[in-house]
């Protein structure tokens, strides 16, 4: 690991300020789960780190008016503990639940998770079927898109060097919605995801038909993914096994799976269909009782 100079902010501005001072050779850090191990295998070589951890901006799970918020430098281990999460959007406890070890998931961050866009990051996809919002702030204040947005390309994020995650919103109209993750690796503990999957299902009042879906997929593609071709196909479909097969057949299309040292493409789009189906259940199975 190579020399660099450090500085703790204690505000958004100070932080941003820091950063463009000595952009393109300052990089954040919080938790430093994923930073520190790339700085120490000399992947990177940042000339200041600017420790954003005690930015008061950034914390917090809390019911706004525009819906959940989570502070992007809420810890793993915070989110799948809040009632407020487990509540209005279990899928997202739980995808945090996976996430790492008990030390990783103490220290690492829901926002250091994000940006790191790496392409089976546990957290995004069950954030991407409530239609999350991301509010960054930057040297021009803040602004706010879709999450979708945020993903570029494998650990390039659309956020510039001055800019700073403050927090993921999910609106308040989706707040609730039976939601499911789920994620497949070869281990039991501590494992990246060949593929991860989350489902939102919503459908007629006698349950007997989808009216809406949405399905994300992560580790099939450059970035974490929506389904959009499986998603138009359940609409308005019967819920039977042999329409859930089809949507995973068809979840495996919108994916570009690769060949890797962990899974080829082949099993993986085996495990897209499986997963498809196995979110899609489980939110069905977490409905309430008619």
């Amino acid at each position: 690991m190579k020399h660099f100079e450090y500085f703790s902010a204690h505000s958004a501005e100070e932080a941003v300020a820091l950063l463009q001072k000595y952009s393109p050779d300052a990089l954040p850090i919080a938790g430093g789960t994923e930073l520190l191990v790339r700085m120490k295998q000399n992947l990177i070589h940042p000339k200041v780190l600017v420790d954003i951890t005690h930015v008061p901006e950034f914390q917090g799970i809390a019911l706004t008016e525009e819906g959940l918020r989570i502070g992007s430098l809420v810890t793993h281990a915070e989110v799948a503990a809040s009632p407020l999460v487990r509540q209005f959007a279990p899928a997202v406890a739980a995808a945090s639940g996976s996430v790492g070890a008990v030390q990783t998931r103490n220290l690492g961050t829901l926002g250091g998770n994000l940006v790191s866009c790496v392409p089976s990051i546990d957290s995004a996809p069950a954030l991407l079927v409530l239609e999350a919002q991301a509010v960054v702030f930057g040297v021009n204040g803040r602004r706010q898109f879709p999450l979708t947005e945020l993903f570029v390309g494998p650990r390039c994020s659309s956020l510039t060097p001055a800019e700073l995650l403050e927090a993921v919103i999910i609106p308040r109209h989706n707040l609730g919605k039976p939601t499911c993750f789920s994620k497949f690796g070869r281990r039991k503990a501590l494992t990246i995801a060949l593929v991860n999957a989350a489902a939102c299902v919503e459908t007629n009042p006698e349950r007997t038909h989808f009216s809406q879906v949405r399905l994300a997929l992560g580790a099939v593609a450059p970035t974490p993914i929506r389904a959009y071709t499986a998603e138009a196909y359940l609409a308005g479909r019967p819920i039977a096994q042999e329409v859930l097969l089809e949507a995973g057949r068809l979840a495996a299309e919108d994916a570009k799976p690769i060949d890797d040292f962990r899974a080829s493409a082949e099993y993986r789009r085996h495990l897209i269909g499986v997963l498809t189906r196995r979110v899609i259940e489980g939110a069905l199975a977490g409905m309430p009782k008619v």
